[in-house]
C-alpha cells in the first residue's frame, strides 16, 4: 500500500466478506509479525477478515521522514480503510496498539464497531510503576544488589522522561515479564516457530528506537491516561473488551479491576496461564473471546 508516496505494509487474511479485524501492534517500534505467523490465519478461519500492517516508520514499512504523531497514524489507519474497502470494523489493539485504537475510536466513532485491548495499558504510568516495583520486589527476595541500586537510580529519575521508559521495560524483558510462568502446550507449540519461521526469525526481536523518540517528544505518549478517552469511546456507543493475562508484570491486579470497571466485568477477560502475547499464550480462549464478542 503506498501513502503518500511511501510504502506501508500491510496485508490480509480470508474472505473479505467476513467480518473485518483490524490488527494493531505494539511498541512504538514493533511490528505485526508475531500475530501475523501465528495468528492471523486462524482467526480467517474462524469467520473473520484480518487485515495487519506496520505503522509508518515501523517494522517493515521504514519512512525516514515519518514524523510519529496520532494524527500521521490514524491517516494511515484511514488508508487502510480504504485500501480494503472497509466502512467499519474491529480493531484489535494490542500493547502500545490499545493506545491507537483507542484514540482512533474516539476521533472515528462511525469507522469502529468495536475496540479490542490486548494487554494494552491504559495508564503509561501506572504501568511503568507496576514493573518497577514488581522488579524491585524480585530484586530484594534475590538478595540482587546490583540491580536494586539501577531501581534506586530509577525511582529519582524523570518519570515522564523515555529514558525512564525504556529502563523500566527493560527491566521487564529481564524478568520475564512478558511470557507465561506455566505456558499451555499449545502455546509451547506456537512459540517453538519463533526459532523456525524466516518472518519470525528476522522480525520478533526487531525494534525501531526512532518510534518511541518520536512518540514520546510529539505525543507525550509515556504520560497518556486513557481512562477518559475510553469513557467517551462508550459515550459514542462503540463497545471496548479487554484481553489480559494474569502473568503479564505489566499490569497489577488493581490496574486490571479499574479496566474491568471502565469496560464491564462482562466485557473483561482475565486469564490464567498467560501474559502479555495473549493471542499465542492462549490462542483458543483469545479467539473464541472474538468470536462471542463480535456474534
Amino acid at each position: 500500500m503506498v501513502v503518500n508516496s511511501q510504502t506501508i505494509f500491510s496485508t490480509s487474511y480470508g474472505n473479505p466478506n467476513d467480518k473485518p479485524l483490524i490488527y494493531l501492534h505494539g511498541g512504538p517500534g514493533y511490528n505485526s509479525v508475531g500475530f501475523e505467523v501465528t495468528t492471523a490465519q486462524k482467526l480467517s478461519e474462524n469467520g473473520f477478515y484480518v487485515i495487519v500492517y506496520d505503522r509508518r516508520g515501523e517494522g517493515r514499512s521504514p519512512d525516514k521522514n515519518a514524523s510519529f504523531t496520532f494524527n500521521e497514524t490514524f491517516e494511515d489507519l484511514n488508508s487502510i480503510y480504504a485500501t480494503y474497502y472497509l466502512k467499519s470494523a474491529t480493531l484489535i489493539g494490542h500493547s502500545f496498539g490499545g493506545v491507537i485504537a483507542t484514540l482512533y475510536a474516539e476521533k472515528y466513532p462511525n469507522k469502529v464497531k468495536s475496540i479490542i485491548l490486548v494487554g494494552a495499558p491504559i495508564s503509561m504510568q501506572e504501568t511503568l510503576s507496576t514493573i518497577l516495583e514488581s522488579s524491585k520486589s524480585i530484586y530484594i527476595r534475590k538478595k540482587d544488589s546490583v540491580n536494586l541500586n539501577y531501581i534506586s537510580m530509577l525511582e529519582k529519575m524523570d518519570k515522564s522522561s523515555i529514558e525512564y521508559s525504556s529502563y523500566c521495560f527493560s527491566h521487564a524483558m529481564q524478568n520475564g515479564f512478558y511470557y507465561p510462568k506455566e505456558p499451555t502446550q499449545e502455546a509451547v507449540n506456537i512459540y517453538s516457530k519463533f526459532a523456525t519461521d524466516s518472518l519470525l526469525i528476522k522480525y520478533s526481536s526487531k525494534m525501531t528506537y526512532e518510534a518511541p523518540r518520536g512518540f514520546w517528544k510529539n505525543e507525550n505518549y509515556t504520560t497518556l491516561d486513557l481512562k477518559e478517552n475510553i469513557k467517551h469511546v462508550l459515550k459514542n456507543s462503540t463497545l471496548v473488551y479487554g484481553l489480559y493475562g494474569k502473568d503479564d508484570g505489566l499490569f497489577s491486579k488493581h490496574q486490571v479491576k479499574n479496566i474491568e470497571n471502565l469496560i464491564g466485568s462482562e466485557h473483561l477477560e482475565y486469564i490464567n496461564n498467560c501474559s502479555h502475547n495473549v493471542f499465542i499464550d492462549q490462542q483458543t480462549q483469545f479467539i473464541n473471546a472474538l468470536k462471542k464478542w463480535t456474534e
